[in-house]
């Protein structure tokens, strides 16, 4: 990320709008788009300089300036994973500045469960004449291999089922949760996989034991206030009799 040094007031710099995916699969093309205005909210900063940084690879930078109308006033081009030098300046008419990205989805460096590893698509600074820079914003997905996602998908299935297990006693479904996310974050996908699947079994039957055992619970339960009603009622039956006698 761009380094902030002298922060610029809050709101010198408003996105409009943007196109940002939330993930990407290793490798696969990608193009991101951002759009700001509120350019010189600052009434003392009527022109500055605008700068990107990707975690991208083979990218290339498209800057496109708009005025009030929506008519396109300059373009300009950058490749490579850092770009500074987009002049942005009020005399020029600009109102508002696209800044556009397009380059491939790199290889995980490092597997995270939670939170889930990302990379960061589009980060924007803001620089002033004299060195000052703020950061307007960064923006990160989260990229993945077809592999590390199917892992991640038996992951979250078996912590559905613990957290599904309730009050049921999940630790040991726990615990190999826990070796199956150390697994993953290794990128061991195949025996975290089957650590998941195991997790989730355990789960799945730590739940039906506790079912089981509450279902006996209540028969039990159930069995005490039938013995209690029969022994009630014949108590009532011999009263009666002994009633029947004396009369």
């Amino acid at each position: 990320m761009l380094l902030s040094v002298t922060a610029i007031p809050a709101g010198a710099v408003s996105v409009a709008s943007k196109d940002v995916p939330e993930e990407e699969e290793v490798g696969s093309k990608v193009t991101t788009s951002v759009t700001l205005d509120e350019l010189y909210k600052d009434p003392q900063l009527e022109s500055w300089t605008l700068a990107g940084e990707t975690e991208l690879e083979d990218v290339t930078w498209t800057v496109t300036y708009y005025d009030q109308t929506g008519a396109k006033v300059d373009q300009q081009s950058f490749d490579g994973q850092n770009f500074s030098g987009a002049q942005v300046a009020a005399n020029d008419g600009t109102s508002e500045v696209e800044v556009s990205v397009t380059g491939t989805t790199p290889a995980v460096e490092e597997y995270s469960y939670d939170p889930e590893q990302s990379f960061t698509l589009i980060s924007l600074d803001q620089t002033r004449e004299g060195g000052s820079s703020n950061d307007i914003d960064t923006w990160t997905a989260h990229h993945y291999t077809q592999e590390s996602a199917a892992t991640r998908d038996k992951l979250d299935s078996a912590q559905t089922a613990i957290s599904a297990a309730g009050g049921a006693n999940t630790k040991d479904a726990q615990n190999q949760f826990d070796n199956a996310v150390e697994a993953f974050e290794g990128g061991e996908f195949g025996l975290a996989s089957n650590l998941a699947e195991d997790a989730k079994t355990k789960a799945n039957k730590a739940k039906q034991s506790s079912q089981t055992t509450q279902l006996l619970i209540y028969a039990a339960g159930g069995l005490v206030v039938i013995a209690l009603i029969v022994g009630g009622f014949l108590y009532w039956r011999s009263q009666q009799s002994t009633y029947d006698k004396l009369g």
